[in-house]
C-alpha cells in the first residue's frame, strides 16, 4: 500500500509541476523562447523564404520550422503564402484580406483570425497564389490533411513539461501568432507609425527595432521592398530576422537571393544622363525619402523665419506643423480632413509652394508609362537646371545629389 500511494503522490505531483518541476520564472522564459521561436518561423520560412521568395533556405530549417509551426499553430504553409501574396496584390482594397484601410482598424484587431480562416476557405486564392509551395508526403498527409493535430501534441507536451501550468502555456502560443501577426503586424502596420518611404499602400514602421514579432515590426520597409531578406533599412532599425538568416548562411542553411537596394552616391556629373535616371527609378523610394527629408528641413526654416519675423501666430504655427507632417505626402495619402489645411499653410510660402511642385514633377519620371527613355533623360535635365536657377537652398543641394546618384 505504501508504494501505491508513493506512486500515486508521484503522479499528482508529475500532473501539477511537470516533469521539469520549473519554477514560474523558468515557465515564463520557456514560453517566451517557444513563441519567439514560432515568430521566427513565421517570418524566415514563411514570410521571407515562401512568400516572397528573398532566400533560399536549407532543408533543415525547413522542416524544422514547418514541423514547429504545425505544433504551435496549425497553419498550413500554402493557404499562409496565398493569404499573404493576396494581401500584397490587393492590398489596401477589399479583396485584401486583412486591410485596416477598407474593412476598419476595429474588425482586422478583433477579427484578424477570423479574416484568415474566411480567405483560407477561398480555394480561387489558394489556386492562384499557392504556387511554389511545400507539396511533399508530409505536406499531404500531415501538416496539411491533420493540421489541428499538431496543435493538440503541443498541448500534450506542454502539460507533460510543465504541469497544469502547461495549459496556459499552451493557450499563450496559441494565442500569439493572431495577436502579433493579426492584429499589430496587419492592423495597426497598415494604420500607425512612421514611414521611412511612400509606399503606395498604408503601410507604416511599427516600431524601428524589430524583436517581439521577429523584424516584422518594420512593416513599411517590407511593403517597399517585399522581395528584400532584411526587413531593416535605416541605421537605427534592427531585424532581428535578418540576424537569424545570417547565422543560417554561415551554416551553410540559406541563401540570400535578394535585399533592399542602396542608394550610392558618386562623383557629381555635370549633366544628368540615361544611367542617372536609372540609378534614381532603381531608388526612387531613397530618393523620394531624401526629398521629403529636405522638405521638412525647409518647413523648419520657414517656421524659424516667420517668428524670426513676428509673422506668426498660434494658428498659422499649427498650420506650418502640420504642413511639415503632411507635406511630403503624396495628395492622396494626406488625410482628407487635413488637405484643405495642408494646403493653406503650404500657398502662405513661395519656397514651400515650389518645393511641393518640384516634388511631383520628379515623381513623373518614374509614374509616365508613355514616354521614351530619352525623353525621360531630357525632363531629368530641365528638372536639375530648374531647381538650381531656383534660388531655393534645398532643392539646389538635391539637384546636385541626383546628378550623384548611381547604381551600386
Amino acid at each position: 500500500m505504501p508504494e501505491i500511494s508513493q506512486i500515486g503522490g508521484a503522479l499528482l505531483d508529475g500532473m501539477a509541476h511537470g516533469l521539469l518541476h520549473a519554477s514560474v520564472w523558468q515557465i515564463i522564459l520557456c514560453t517566451l523562447a517557444f513563441t519567439h521561436l514560432t515568430i521566427a518561423a513565421v517570418t524566415i520560412f514563411l514570410h521571407r523564404a515562401q512568400a516572397h521568395r528573398a532566400l533560399d533556405l536549407g532543408p533543415v530549417p525547413s522542416h524544422v520550422f514547418r514541423f514547429w509551426l504545425w505544433m504551435t499553430s496549425g497553419m498550413v504553409t500554402k493557404e499562409w503564402v496565398s493569404i499573404h501574396r493576396k494581401h500584397h496584390a490587393k492590398c489596401e482594397t477589399m479583396d485584401d484580406p486583412h486591410s485596416p484601410v477598407a474593412r476598419g482598424i476595429k474588425k482586422v484587431l478583433l477579427e484578424g483570425s477570423e479574416l484568415y480562416r474566411a480567405e483560407a476557405k477561398n480555394q480561387e486564392t489558394l489556386k492562384k497564389y499557392g504556387h511554389n509551395t511545400p507539396n511533399d508526403w508530409l505536406e499531404r498527409h500531415l501538416y496539411a490533411k491533420h493540421s489541428k493535430m499538431g496543435v493538440v501534441l503541443m498541448l500534450l507536451i506542454d502539460v507533460l513539461l510543465f504541469g497544469a501550468a502547461g495549459v496556459t502555456v499552451w493557450a499563450v502560443q496559441m494565442l500569439w501568432i493572431p495577436v502579433t501577426a493579426a492584429g499589430i503586424i496587419n492592423g495597426i502596420g497598415h494604420y500607425w507609425g512612421y514611414r521611412n518611404f511612400e509606399a503606395v499602400d498604408a503601410s507604416t514602421n511599427v516600431l524601428p527595432w524589430g524583436i517581439i514579432i521577429g523584424g516584422e515590426e518594420l512593416h513599411n520597409n517590407h511593403h517597399t521592398y517585399p522581395t528584400s531578406a532584411k526587413l531593416s533599412v535605416k541605421p537605427f532599425e534592427f531585424d532581428i530576422g535578418w540576424g537569424y538568416i545570417r547565422m543560417f548562411e554561415l551554416l551553410g542553411w540559406a541563401k540570400v537571393r535578394k535585399t533592399a537596394p542602396q542608394m550610392m552616391l558618386g562623383e557629381l556629373k555635370p549633366v544628368a544622363d540615361g544611367s542617372t535616371l536609372e540609378a534614381i527609378i532603381a531608388n526612387r523610394y531613397e530618393v523620394m525619402a531624401s526629398y521629403a527629408a529636405e522638405l521638412r528641413r525647409a518647413c523648419t526654416a520657414e517656421m524659424a523665419r516667420l517668428k524670426a519675423q513676428g509673422e506668426v501666430n498660434s494658428q498659422r504655427w499649427a498650420e506650418m506643423r502640420m504642413a511639415k507632417r503632411w507635406l511630403h505626402r503624396d495628395i492622396e495619402k494626406i488625410p482628407t480632413d487635413l488637405r484643405a489645411l495642408v494646403e493653406k499653410a503650404k500657398s502662405q510660402s513661395e519656397i514651400l509652394t515650389e518645393l511641393v511642385a518640384m516634388r511631383e514633377e520628379l515623381r513623373q519620371l518614374w509614374t509616365k508609362t508613355n514616354v521614351s527613355a530619352d525623353q525621360l533623360v531630357a525632363d531629368l535635365q530641365v528638372w536639375c537646371k530648374k531647381a538650381e536657377d531656383s534660388g531655393i537652398a534645398a532643392l539646389q543641394r538635391f539637384a546636385a545629389q541626383l546628378k550623384s546618384v548611381q547604381l551600386s
